[in-house]
Parts: structure tokens; sequence; C-alpha cells
């Protein structure tokens, strides 16, 4: 049994999905995560290189030139290319949610505009949900956009926007109408649309292969046509499209820690100490076995959950939810478990194994924090009652 074990039967083509994934995240990721990591690197030619294999639009249907695959398909891609480098994978996750929200919400002449580009990864997508002033209550952002004729005018500040200033198009929730979630719409925002700039790169602990910045929008005027599915429904695209993310950010974790786990396994079998290797020490195989195991069971309720939203079970956003709590707690405590495995290598940044501590820590707060997860389960549990 391999640190890669899952219980999901897969078919031939999701098997060689994976491995075509593996292959290129050795090649082109793993080999330089850490100097992206100290460098601060954004690299994107890696990432068009990926939209040659098609993880530029991994959910968008065919005609728009996606790859037209479920959330399963995506679960594997995901985890596959965190075990080269989650900070790099982790964006992709959220740049493939901006694309499915265009493809299903989106015209005929957004799609045509915007997919192909997006699917290809010449252009990147942003998501501007979160402000300064609101987080965990996404419902009471304050970004404005006030029609004025055929058009309307945004005013306001995005927050921690993975991709900002590179990015081409920005999915930006706003208000079009009063308070709560009914007064939200979500518009298509361009990098040069006058009145848009950004905020200086933040200084992260991690997720440091991708630049994360305020999106500040100052009197942007749109055209009426930049609005994505209808006025009002804004909050109801990006929950859903938050669905397909968790499970991207939850995959990323399992990968990170997968990577996590089998550099512990080879570190322990190089290492001697008191007379014999570290891996032969039971008490070492103790901690390995749980390890695995809990990774095993995390990829389980990822994949079910995955499962569900492909077949939209009503269950699906509970399970979502479910899976990225999960995923994203064990990812982060497996990873942390195999850097005291390192003893004192894994403190060193040459080793990587610090870094995938770093980047998976912030999981367990991006799409939703794992409290807010917590909040959407017990939601579905007690409905009954209410």
């Amino acid at each position: 049994m391999s640190a890669m074990t899952t219980s999901t039967p897969l078919t031939e083509d999701q098997r060689a999905l994976v491995e075509t994934t593996l292959d290129f995240a050795q090649d082109h990721l793993a080999p330089h995560a850490v100097r992206w990591d100290r460098d601060k690197h954004f690299p994107l030619d890696v990432l068009r290189k990926a939209g040659g294999l098609g993880l530029g639009g991994v959910y968008v249907r065919e005609d728009a030139g996606g790859s037209g695959l479920g959330r399963l398909d995506g679960a594997l891609i995901f985890e596959a290319l965190a075990s080269g480098c989650p900070s790099v994978a982790g964006y992709l996750s959220i740049h493939n949610m901006v694309a499915w929200m265009i493809d299903t919400y989106g015209d005929e002449e957004q799609r045509a505009r915007r997919l192909p580009r997006l699917c290809s990864l010449e252009d990147l997508g942003s998501y501007c949900l979160t402000e300064p002033g609101a987080g965990s209550d996404a419902a009471a952002l304050t970004t404005r956009a006030d029609r004025d004729g055929d058009h309307y005018v945004l005013t306001g500040v995005k927050q921690f926007i993975s991709g900002a200033g590179v990015s081409q198009v920005y999915v930006v929730m706003a208000r079009t109408g009063g308070t709560g979630p009914g007064g939200i719409s979500a518009f298509l925002v361009d990098r040069d649309d006058p009145g848009l700039s950004f905020g200086p790169d933040e200084r992260k602990m991690g997720w440091n292969a991708q630049p994360t910045r305020q999106v500040v929008l100052d009197g942007v005027r749109l055209p009426a046509g930049r609005l994505l599915g209808r006025a009002g429904d804004g909050f109801r695209i990006a929950m859903r499209g938050l669905n397909g993310g968790r499970l991207g950010i939850a995959a990323c974790s399992l990968g990170g820690a997968r990577s996590a786990l089998n550099r512990s396994l080879s570190h322990l079998a190089d290492r001697e100490a008191f007379g014999g290797r570290l891996l032969d020490a039971q008490a070492l195989q103790f901690r390995l076995a749980d390890m695995a195991t809990e990774l095993a069971a995390a990829r389980a309720l990822v994949h079910q959950a995955a499962q569900a939203l492909d077949r939209a079970d009503p269950q699906a956003p509970q399970l979502c939810a479910m899976a990225k709590r999960f995923a994203t707690d064990t990812g982060y405590s497996v990873a942390d478990r195999a850097l005291q495995l390192h003893g004192g290598y894994g403190y060193l940044h040459e080793y990587g194994i610090e870094k995938i501590v770093r980047d998976l820590r912030v999981h367990q707060i991006l799409e939703g924090t794992n409290e807010i997860m917590r909040v959407i389960v017990a939601r579905g549990l007690t409905e009954v009652f209410r």
C-alpha cells in the first residue's frame, strides 16, 4: 500500500489523467517549488504549459475550449498538482473556479470571448468576494455597483485576491440592491478597465508562488453586458462556485500532505540512528501508519463530496464543507508531523517540508474558514428542527 491509495474505483481515463498530471507536477513544479517560494515568483510560463494539458478549463464545456471533466476528475488533478507545489496548484484551483462560473452563468458572448483564453491559461482569472470588512460574513460586502443607464459603476475594495494584478479577468461580487445576499450581483471586470488598481503584493506565511493583493475599484464603469448571470444572483453564483473551490483546495491539501509523507518515508529509510534505520523503528512506523490512514480517510470524503456535486445531490454543499474542513485539517496535521519526523532538517528551507507546512496552513482559512465549514454542516443537520 502506498501513500497514494484511493478507495474510489478509477476508470482507465482517470488513471491516465492522474499519471499525466503527476508527471507534469514532478517535471515542471517540484524541481522549482522551493526557489519560487523563496523568490516569490509566479511561474506564468509553467501555467501556460499546464494550459496545454487542458488544466486551465478543467470543468469548462468542450465547445468553449475546456476539458469538460467532472469534480472527481478535478480532485484527482489538483491532488496530483499539489504534490509538486501546493501554491501553484491552489492558484489553478481558483482559476478553474472562475472559468466554471463564467461557463455556467455567462451568456454566449461572454463564454466565447473569455473562456478560450482562460482555458489555455493565456489569460488568468481571479475571484473577488472577500473585502477588508467582510470575510466570513460575505453577505455583508459593501462594494457597490450602481446602475447608470446602460452601465454599472463599481466602487469598493476586495481583499486577499489570488492572482491580482496579473490576472486579466476578475469575477467581482458587488451590491446592486439592498442589504443581504439578495442584493449582490456578479460582474466581469478586465485588468485594463479604467478605475481598476491593485494594492501592494502581500507578504505572506506561505503561498508565495502566487501574488495576493487588494483589488481596488474606483468608479469602474462597465457596460451592462458585463453582468454575469442575473442581477441579484451574485451571492448564489459565488456560493456555488465555492462548493467546487472547496473541493479543489481540499485536494491540494491531500497532495501537499502526500508529498510530505512520501518525503518522510524516504528520509527515514536513508537515516540511521541507534544502530539501525529510523524506518525500522516501530514507534515511527506507527506515526507513518496514522498519517497514511488519515489521508486515505480524507481522500475518501473528498471523492464522495465530488461525486455528490457531479450528480447535483442536495447534500453536496454540506459534503463539500465536510470534505474541505476534514481534508485541510488533516493535510496540515500530516505535513506538520512530517516536519517533525525530519528533525532539524525539516526546519530548513532547502528540504521543502517547512514550505509545505506553510502552504497548507492557509487552506484552513481560504474558500471559507473551517469554522464556517462547521456552520454549514451544522445548519444542514439542524434544518429539520427549525
